[in-house]
């Protein structure tokens, strides 16, 4: 991740998505919290973002939208309740962020798949990678 800036607008992505079930979970906001931790945004900064919405960035790097969309699908099972206008919302912020249809599905259903909702990031890339070809 490059600049301040793309991280910001990357942490206001996920706590849009987060609200898009009518409220944050107390999981969803921890998950939030590490995130914002990882990518060393200051706590007063991430706690801004559920107010104020900063400029958005739009990431260049696939391999950084490809991760966007992982955290995006991590967030929506970290309530332990998949809503159907999540599912919506994350094929559609998939889109916008120019992944493949088909790809994101395949994400998506590994993750159901597995017990721990996590998949292993060289499956995660694999599954991307199969549809460039």
């Amino acid at each position: 991740m490059s600049t301040y800036e793309e991280k910001l607008s990357l942490l206001s992505e996920m706590i849009a998505f987060a609200k898009i079930d009518g409220q944050i979970h107390e999981r969803e906001y921890q998950f939030l919290s590490i995130v914002a931790a990882q990518l060393k945004v200051e706590p007063d900064a991430f706690k801004s973002l559920f107010s104020d919405t900063p400029e958005k960035v739009v990431v260049k790097s696939e391999h950084q939208r490809i991760l966007q969309f992982y955290r995006l699908a991590l967030l929506m099972h970290a309530d332990g309740i998949l809503h159907d206008n999540e599912q919506v919302a994350i094929r559609e912020m998939g889109l916008n962020m120019g992944l493949s249809p088909f790809a994101m599905k395949s994400v998506l259903l590994e993750m159901q798949k597995s017990p721990t909702g996590l998949i292993d990031p060289d499956i995660l890339l694999a599954l991307f990678r199969a549809q460039h070809n």
